[in-house]
């Protein structure tokens, strides 16, 4: 098993999708990656040696991308920035509302949660 940036890689798939197990590593960096590592993207994540695990973690890092831990913190802070000024953006966090200027009369389900009812205790009738 390869471990890359703190991240078990899965042995059965391809490096290529492998790699986008990491946060911040989609296909097309995964595949700027390997090139400028010089593997095969489809090479299974099994079959890597380690000098092939070595050059990737190399290529990782010349590339300067913000990874894992450091850019989900960083993702957390932008968020918290925009709370703290009171924009509207923060504002529509705060709520747990749609932040990019989606509809909420109907949908935005997934963001507001599961719907409150009007009455607390009352139950909706059964279908018969």
């Amino acid at each position: 098993m390869a471990r890359i940036e703190g991240v078990e890689l899965p042995g059965n798939k391809r490096v290529e999708i492998g790699l986008t197990y990491v946060y911040g590593i989609g296909r097309t960096t995964s595949q700027k990656i390997l090139t400028r590592a010089g593997i095969d993207w489809d090479k299974k994540v099994k079959d890597l040696s380690v000098d092939e695990e070595n050059a990737i973690r190399e290529a990782i890092t010349a590339s300067n991308l913000l990874l894992e831990g450091d850019l989900r913190k960083e993702m957390t802070l932008n968020v918290k920035r925009l709370v703290e000024i009171n924009c509207y953006r923060g504002i529509r966090h705060r709520r747990s509302l749609p932040v990019r200027g989606q509809r909420t009369h109907t949908n935005a389900r997934t963001r507001k949660g599961p719907r409150k009812q009007a009455i607390a205790g009352k139950k909706r009738p059964g279908k018969t």
